[in-house]
């Protein structure tokens, strides 16, 4: 989507608050009308697809209009906030001037004024209208800094002080770290998000992530930020489930918006778009259980069967044989002139079905045929607590080529699961039980972990899935090698 502009320095517009999103939903004003706010402060918590965004401001002065109320839904692009002219700003600058004695601004580290930071992308509205384009991007970091010879982009350092951009700085501030005693591996030895993340896991193990696998560097705040820790995080508006229908009433009317509407436009999709198939077995998973329990001792560590699940479906996504199952579809309904395509990928990028009090979501595992069965444990607990507390990054909720479901954590043994369109299969593991396994004439007492993978017919042939599962159940049976990665 392009970045819209208004041809009034004063207004506001709602800018894109993800890849591509058309709106997002109003959840709380966070200024009023008469209010000073000075640039980067929070205006408004905005809820998108699937994350809580703070709208913050792009420059100071005082909030002559508002426009939206909570729960309404606004389109990328309409003005949000109308600011008073110049001399409104000047004024209050001016009041500020005379009732607090003038600071000595810090230090830059080229001597010259540090600009605003951003965020990858053109401004939109009058956001930064001033800033020059940005010359250079870091690939560590993934932000964009200006040309090394003025500086990096909105950060400054005095003699002995971190340089940070202002979202490192909070974050390392939220987990309780001094910035300052963090070596910094960016350029100029600037200090990272992912440099903070692991001081915190030297020092303050329940503080930092304890995911292995990388995960997207925060970008910048500026016109829109999505919160990275809990103690900043925007609040989650009620879950339609548990709003409660006023005494005297028989019912109560609940909107379909924020994550239940995008829950319930993508399970539609799906259904119109795949052909659902299901095959299901059982696996015995005695030595798995016996496994899990000596490795859950030796590493101190909470280890359930999922992650043993997780490093199957890699090991047999990655076989040639059982390919199709690890694809996406491209296509686009309703046009007859798109060519559509089954796209194979090399890469297992796991989507984890996760159940929060805003509705399902599917956190993404990149990579997970790289990691063994305890880095992807590790993995599975971050991306679920993230998404559950609402400080996931976006760029986590998108781009998984294969989804698993622990329905079994809740209840139940088999599932009919919907297929996470465009991805071509899902698998749903039920609640393990006692039950009687036979074997060449005998029999005894096992653990049976019950198995239900859905497939997009179009794609995956019936007997394709049904050896993939076997595959599966192979792998669990045996589970000694689902230890090491699947892909070195």
């Amino acid at each position: 989507m392009g970045h819209a502009k208004s041809n009034d320095p004063n207004v506001f517009l709602l800018p894109d608050l993800g890849e591509g999103l058309a709106e997002a939903e109003l959840i709380k004003w966070r200024v009023t009308v008469g209010q000073f706010v000075g640039e980067l402060e929070v205006l408004a918590e905005m809820e998108t697809d699937k994350a809580l965004v703070e709208v913050t401001s792009p420059r100071s002065g005082t909030i002559a209009e508002l426009h939206g109320e909570p729960g309404e839904v606004i389109k990328v692009g309409a003005p949000l906030v109308v600011y008073g002219g110049a001399g409104a700003a000047s004024k209050k600058a001016a009041a500020t001037s005379e009732t607090k004695p003038a600071s000595k601004p810090e230090p830059k580290a080229d001597n010259k004024p540090a600009r605003p930071a951003d965020n990858g992308q053109k401004a939109q509205g009058n956001l930064m209208d001033h800033v020059p384009e940005p010359t250079e991007r870091t690939e560590d970091a993934g932000t964009v800094v200006g040309d090394m010879s003025g500086g990096l982009a909105g950060m400054s350092a005095a003699p002995g002080k971190a340089l940070a951009t202002p979202a490192v700085r909070r974050l390392a501030k939220d987990l309780g770290i001094d910035i300052d005693s963090v070596t910094g591996s960016g350029i100029g030895g600037r200090v990272l998000e992912k440099d903070v993340r692991s001081s915190g896991a030297a020092s303050v193990k329940a503080a930092a992530s304890p995911a292995p696998y990388s995960q997207p560097a925060a970008a910048p705040r500026s016109a829109a930020t999505t919160s990275t820790a809990p103690a900043s995080r925007p609040s989650s508006p009620a879950p339609a489930a548990r709003v409660a229908i006023p005494d005297g009433e028989d019912s109560i009317r609940i909107p379909f918006r924020g994550v239940r509407r995008v829950i319930a436009n993508r399970l539609r999709e799906s259904m119109n778009q795949a052909v659902h198939f299901t095959v299901m077995d059982e696996a015995d998973v005695s030595a798995l259980d016996s496994l899990r329990k000596r490795l859950a001792g030796a590493s101190g560590e909470k280890v359930s069967f999922l992650p043993f699940v997780c490093s199957a479906m890699c090991r047999v996504l990655g076989d040639s044989r059982f390919r199709a199952l690890n694809a996406t579809v491209d296509e686009k309904p309703g046009d007859a002139a798109y060519e559509a395509s089954i796209v194979q990928h090399r890469s297992v990028h796991l989507g984890i079905a996760t159940d929060t009090d805003s509705g399902l979501m599917v956190p993404v595992i990149r990579d997970a045929d790289r990691l063994g069965v305890l880095e992807i444990g590790r993995a599975i607990n971050a991306i679920a607590e993230g998404a559950r507390s609402r400080t996931i990054a976006r760029e986590q909720l998108s781009g998984s080529t294969f989804t698993i479901s622990n329905v079994g954590s809740h209840a139940g043994r088999f599932a009919t699961p919907v297929i996470n369109y465009p991805e071509a299969g899902i698998i749903a593991v039920g609640r393990a039980r006692e039950g009687m396994v036979v074997s060449k004439g005998t029999f005894r007492v096992g653990l049976l972990l019950p198995l239900s993978l859905a497939c997009d017919h179009r794609v995956v042939d019936g007997a394709t899935a049904a050896l993939a599962l076997a595959e599966v159940i192979q792998l669990l049976q045996n589970p000694e090698q689902l230890l090491t990665p699947a892909r070195g």
